[in-house]
């Protein structure tokens, strides 16, 4: 009757809002390498693609330049058919407009973190030990603030899920 909700990256702070406005709904909540601290702490790129005030000159970049770098910074890459995913999902305008929900986080985070005690639903933030986009200091604000957590550190980058896939699955089937 209720849901576990698995929501790396971008969509901790959705998750978190989610379990802070219907926690009835949620028996369980996985987040992690996603902006959560206040005041921010963002590695590169998305410091930049946070806090830089020029959107428009991200519109002249051509995303697969963008998402390849990303996807080259996997340890051990990745297979072809899943960078191949990751390009179509951010062809043509897709990839600066999705920009627009991490360049939220400035008004959005100072309230999601007011609300993070309140937060009842048992939270695990799985996080890479190495992340240098959204550092380990995000997913310790989390821990220090959410009354019922854990954090899961593995030895891996940002993309935590793809690198090391047997062991982010073991932390999210431990946490229901």
């Amino acid at each position: 009757d209720r849901v576990h909700l698995v929501a790396p990256d971008v969509g901790t702070s959705a998750a978190l809002f989610a379990a802070a406005g219907h926690p009835e709904q949620l028996a369980s909540v996985t987040v992690g390498t996603g902006g959560a601290a206040v005041p921010i702490d963002l590695g590169e790129p998305l410091a930049s693609w946070v806090l830089d005030p020029d959107l428009d000159k991200y519109r002249k970049i051509d995303p697969h330049v963008i998402v390849n770098t990303a996807m080259d910074t996997i340890a051990g890459g990745i297979p072809d058919h899943i960078r191949k995913d990751y390009l179509a999902c951010y062809e043509g305008d897709r990839f600066v407009e999705s920009m627009r929900y991490a360049r939220r986080y400035p008004e959005e985070l100072p309230v999601l973190a007011g609300l993070l005690p309140q937060i009842t639903v048992p939270v695990t933030i799985v996080n890479g030990r190495h992340d240098r986009v959204v550092p380990v200091a995000n997913a310790e604000f989390l821990h220090q603030r959410l009354p019922v957590s854990r954090v899961v550190l593995i030895d891996a980058g940002h993309f935590v899920w793809e690198e090391k896939p047997s062991q982010y699955a073991a932390a999210v089937l431990d946490a229901i």
